[in-house]
C-alpha cells in the first residue's frame, strides 16, 4: 500500500474510530474532534481533529471567508476542550499530525496556552516483512513481561534510557495487563539477570495495525542490535496475532534505525501539552 493510502487507513482506524487504550477510559468524538478521557495516569487528549474548511481555490473571496472560518472552528473546538478537562482536573494532550488543518493550528494551540513537546515521525511496515531474527548479544535472553516484577524491569530501563521518571508507564501497563491483556505485551532483554533493553506492543483489535512503543536501551548497551531484536521480536507477535502492519512514532534517534529496516514515513506527530 502506497504511503498516503496507509496513512489514510491509519487515521481512520487509530484516530477517527479509535478504542480506549486503558480501563477507566472512553474515547468520544463531539463535533469536529475525537478525544479520550480517562483517570490522571492515563493518556488524555485529543487523537484526531477534522476542522478544515472546504475550499473553493477558484474563489479568492470564498477562499478567505472560509479560511477565517475554519480559524473560528479551531478556536472554539480548542476552547471546548480545555474546557472539558480543566472541568476534570486533568491535563491533557493535543496530538497534532503534519498532515492536520488547518494549516495554522499548531499557531492556535501555543496562543490557547499549549506547551509543544518534541517531533516525531509516523513510520509504518508491513509486520511480517520485519520480523525476521536478529541474533542477541552473547548473554542476553529476551523475556516476556507479565508481572508486576516485569513491569518494574522495564520501568527501570525507561528511567535509565531515557533520563526521566516513567513510573506512569508502568501503572499504564499493569492496567491493560491486568483488564485487557490482550491488546498489550511488553518485552525486556536481561544481560545476565540485568534489565539493559525494554519495550511494548500496542495490539488494537479489529484494526490492521499494531503499535511499537517505548523501545529503550541502557546506554552502557547501545550500539549492538538490542533495538533491532526488540523491533522483530514484536513485529513477530504482531503478525501472529494477525496484525497486517506496525506503526511506531519515533524519536529523531531511532528514525535512521527503521527507515533502513525498510519502515515508510506517513506524517510527523507533535504533542502539545495543556497543564
Amino acid at each position: 500500500m502506497e504511503p498516503t493510502s496507509l496513512r489514510d487507513l491509519y487515521d481512520r482506524q487509530l484516530r477517527r474510530d479509535a478504542r480506549p487504550d486503558g480501563p477507566g477510559c472512553r474515547v468520544e468524538r463531539v463535533g469536529d474532534v475525537v478525544r479520550q478521557t480517562g483517570p490522571a495516569h492515563a493518556w488524555n487528549g485529543v487523537l484526531w481533529s477534522g476542522l478544515d474548511a472546504h475550499v473553493d481555490h477558484d474563489a479568492d473571496a470564498a477562499h478567505a471567508a472560509q479560511g477565517a472560518d475554519a480559524g473560528s472552528r479551531a478556536d472554539a473546538a480548542i476552547a471546548e476542550q480545555i474546557a472539558h478537562y480543566e472541568a476534570r482536573g486533568l491535563a491533557f494532550e493535543w496530538k497534532l499530525y503534519g498532515h492536520d488543518g488547518p494549516a495554522d493550528l499548531a499557531e492556535r494551540l501555543l496562543a490557547a496556552g499549549f506547551v509543544a513537546e518534541d517531533s516525531e515521525t509516523l513510520l509504518a511496515h508491513e509486520a511480517s516483512a520485519v520480523a525476521e531474527h536478529v541474533p542477541l548479544p552473547e548473554g542476553v535472553e529476551l523475556r516476556a513481561v507479565t508481572d508486576e516484577a516485569g513491569v518494574r524491569q522495564v520501568v527501570e530501563v525507561h528511567d535509565r534510557a531515557f533520563g526521566k521518571d516513567s513510573s506512569h508507564i508502568g501503572r499504564q501497563l499493569l492496567d491493560r495487563l491486568a483488564a485487557d491483556p490482550d491488546t498489550v505485551t511488553a518485552v525486556v532483554a536481561l544481560a545476565d539477570g540485568e534489565p539493559v533493553s525494554a519495550a511494548r506492543l500496542e495490539l488494537v483489535p479489529g484494526t490492521d495495525f499494531a503499535g511499537l512503543w517505548g523501545g529503550g536501551t541502557v546506554e552502557a548497551w547501545r550500539g549492538r542490535g538490542l533495538y533491532r531484536a526488540l523491533v522483530a521480536h514484536r513485529a513477530r507477535i504482531a503478525a501472529e496475532r494477525g496484525h497486517r502492519y506496525v506503526q511506531v512514532d519515533a524519536a529523531e534517534t531511532s528514525r535512521p534505525i527503521l527507515q533502513r529496516l525498510g519502515f515508510v514515513t506517513l506524517s510527523t506527530t507533535t504533542p502539545y501539552v495543556y497543564s
